[in-house]
């Protein structure tokens, strides 16, 4: 028996298998749910096809984490395709139509004549966990983004003045507004109870917080439609924004313990820029594991922060943004940049170098980032922390 590839369209409640040989002839094509019984099933009857099976697939988590695990855990060659690159390679077969089965059959073929695609391992459980608590946080600050953006939006309704006033992502501003959400409420307290009032809740700064509502409140006597049911909705909103405070609060610390456990915790913190948050982030959107790249080049190249060659006929030597790489990958690496700016005299020196140069701020923000993804990559492949100044080597 000859090697054989099979392709795996995969999907939340059932997958769709194509088996093909070495000359691309089809030996089989199922539809299984994503059932573990049936997916070993499926594991033995395409052994049975061949001495040796490369599998292709999709999807490399969600709906396709439990087959992707029994192959793995079988010692089964898995490679990734991205469903851009299935669509797109779609077009080179003949036909239009688009069925399970078609998309199957392209995964398996792509898995037979391609040489560069990524081949899924097996995680480390600390990626895992702090892949799944950075995509947690992720979700509860747009929550918050969204809540804080319709609180302003309630308040500006009634009492805009206040709404400039206050800084509304910070938590004494929310105590206020719990308790207080129109001008005639605030005139009616005054400055000296409002401020009591404040301090029984532990609210820095106290003083300037009342002084500014009332002075707000001052400038507004006119009672606008509406104004005490949005006041309700304004109490809601902010009791609201400050949960999601303590949710992402909480959720911090859970990152920074369970990052704290893996190997590399004191190299990527040492990297100007990168803190716990920004630093669980980058090791939950590579892996950790540098090999898997390759190189750095390659390593950039999946962050967004090369540029991509664009050249045809006598045209030659334009640079393009990439169009496919890891997003969250290149926003970790784009922050982490912002930060070393501020944090790190070389990395300032770089930026203002670039910028005089002639680069925009995002371009020398993006160059600063490509530099940085070298330094990193230089310091995991040698497993020590980051130094200003590089140690000289010493002679034998």
């Amino acid at each position: 028996m000859a090697p054989i590839w099979a392709g795996i369209d995969a999907g939340k409640t059932h997958h769709h298998c194509v088996a093909i040989d070495e000359s691309g002839r089809r030996l089989l094509s199922r539809r299984v749910a994503n059932d573990e019984s049936e997916l070993l099933e499926l594991l033995a009857d395409v052994l049975a096809l061949g001495d040796e099976a490369t599998w292709g697939i999709d999807l490399a988590d969600g709906g396709a984490a439990l087959v992707i695990a029994i192959l793995l855990n079988h010692d089964q060659p898995v490679l990734y395709l991205s469903g851009r690159a299935i669509h797109r390679a779609s077009e080179g077969y003949r036909g239009e139509g688009k069925t399970d089965a078609r998309d199957a059959a392209v995964i398996a073929d792509q898995a037979r004549i391609r040489r560069d695609l990524h081949p899924l391992r097996t995680g480390d459980e600390t990626v895992i966990d702090l892949k799944f608590l950075t995509g947690r946080r992720m979700d509860l600050v747009a929550d918050r983004t969204r809540t804080v953006n319709r609180l302003r939006a309630q308040l500006t309704g009634i009492f805009p003045g206040l709404e400039r006033a206050l800084d509304l992502t910070n938590t004494a501003p929310l105590t206020l507004l719990t308790g207080y959400q129109t001008p005639a409420s605030l005139r009616r307290i005054g400055c000296k109870r409002l401020e009591t009032w404040l301090r029984n809740r532990k609210v820095r700064s106290a003083d300037q917080l009342a002084e500014k509502a009332v002075r707000a409140a001052e400038l507004q006597h006119t009672s606008l439609p509406g104004e005490k049911l949005t006041a309700q909705m304004v109490h809601t909103l902010a009791k609201e924004v400050m949960d999601l405070n303590q949710q992402v609060a909480e959720i911090d610390k859970l990152i920074e313990a369970r990052f704290r456990q893996h190997h590399h915790f004191e190299v990527i913190t040492s990297m100007p820029g990168l803190g716990v948050i920004l630093g669980a982030e980058f090791l939950a959107a590579t892996g950790g594991d540098m090999a898997a790249f390759g190189t750095s080049d390659r390593l950039a190249g999946f962050g967004g922060v090369a540029p991509a060659p664009r050249d045809s006929g006598k045209i030659s030597g334009n640079l393009r943004r990439p169009q496919r790489y890891n997003r969250k990958l290149q926003r970790v690496l784009y922050t982490s940049a912002l930060f070393s700016i501020r944090r790190c005299e070389e990395s300032r020196r770089f930026y203002e170098r670039k910028r005089a140069e002639g680069k925009r701020h995002t371009q020398a923000v993006l160059a600063l980032a490509r530099r940085c993804v070298n330094v990193m990559w230089a310091l995991l492949r040698d497993g020590r922390c980051y130094q200003p100044a590089p140690p000289v080597p010493v002679a034998a």
